[in-house]
C-alpha cells in the first residue's frame, strides 16, 4: 500500500517509498519449503495416515505463517517525503515515526558482507528531540537511502533558505540589511556559512 497523497503536506512530495526486503521473508520460505519437503518425502516413502495429516497441517500452518507475514510486508512503508521521513507500521492496530528533515542528524547504515549481496541492509538515523537514534531494518538498498535522505536534508535547507530570503525582499528590506538579517541568521546557525556567501553573492549582483 503506497503512501496516501491525503496525508502529505502543501507542497510535499514522496521521493521514496519502500517496503521491506525480500530477506523479511526468508524464514518464512524456509519455512514453507521445508514443511513441503518434508510432504514429498512422505508421500514417497506411503507415511501411515496419521502422519500425513501431521504433515498436512504443518504445510497448512507454514502458508498462514507466510501469510500473515506477507500481510505485516505490505502494511509496512519507510517514506522519504522533501519534508520528513516517515514510517508506518501495524495491521490491526498501527503505529508510526515521523522525523523531521531539519531534525535528521546522521543517517548510518550497516550490511552484512551477505547483505550486501542480497541489497539490504539497516539504517539508524538520529535526530535532535526525544526520539534520538533510531534503527530500521531490512532497508532495501540503504546506501541509496542514506544518499537520498542526505539530498532531501540540502534541498529542503536550500528552500528555506530561499523562502527565508524571499520573505526579506516581500517586505522591502534594503539588500545592506537583507546581508545583516541573512548573517544574523548565520550566528544563530540556522544557514551554513556556504548557504551565506551563496545568498550574499547574489544579492550583491543585484545591486
Amino acid at each position: 500500500m503506497a503512501h496516501p497523497p491525503k496525508q502529505l503536506n502543501h507542497n510535499e512530495e514522496v521521493v521514496l517509498d519502500l517496503r521491506p526486503h525480500w530477506w523479511f521473508f526468508a524464514k518464512h520460505i524456509l519455512g514453507v519449503v521445508s514443511a513441503i519437503a518434508i510432504g514429498i518425502v512422505a508421500l514417497a516413502f506411503d507415511a501411515p495416515g496419521w502422519l500425513s495429516i501431521v504433515v498436512g497441517v504443518g504445510i497448512l500452518l507454514s502458508l498462514v505463517w507466510f501469510g500473515l507475514r506477507y500481510i505485516v510486508w505490505t502494511t509496512t512503508n519507510f517514506v522519504v517525503t522533501t519534508d520528513r521521513l516517515i514510517v508506518r507500521s501495524g495491521v490491526l492496530t498501527r503505529e508510526g515515526t515521523e522525523i523531521p528533515l531539519e531534525r535528521v542528524n546522521t543517517v548510518f547504515f550497516r550490511q552484512s558482507l551477505f547483505e550486501r549481496l542480497i541489497g539490504s541492509g539497516d539504517l539508524t538515523i538520529e535526530s535532535a528531540g526525544e526520539m534520538g537514534s533510531q534503527r530500521f531494518s531490512d532497508i532495501p538498498k540503504p546506501l541509496n537511502v542514506q544518499n537520498e535522505i542526505y539530498r532531501q536534508m540540502e534541498d529542503n535547507e536550500n528552500r528555506k533558505f530561499d523562502r527565508v530570503g524571499n520573505n526579506m525582499a516581500q517586505v522591502g528590506t534594503s539588500i545592506p540589511e537583507q546581508i545583516r538579517q541573512l548573517d544574523e541568521l548565520r550566528r544563530q546557525g540556522v544557514v551554513s556559512d556556504a548557504e551565506f556567501e551563496a545568498k550574499k553573492r547574489e544579492l550583491l549582483d543585484r545591486m
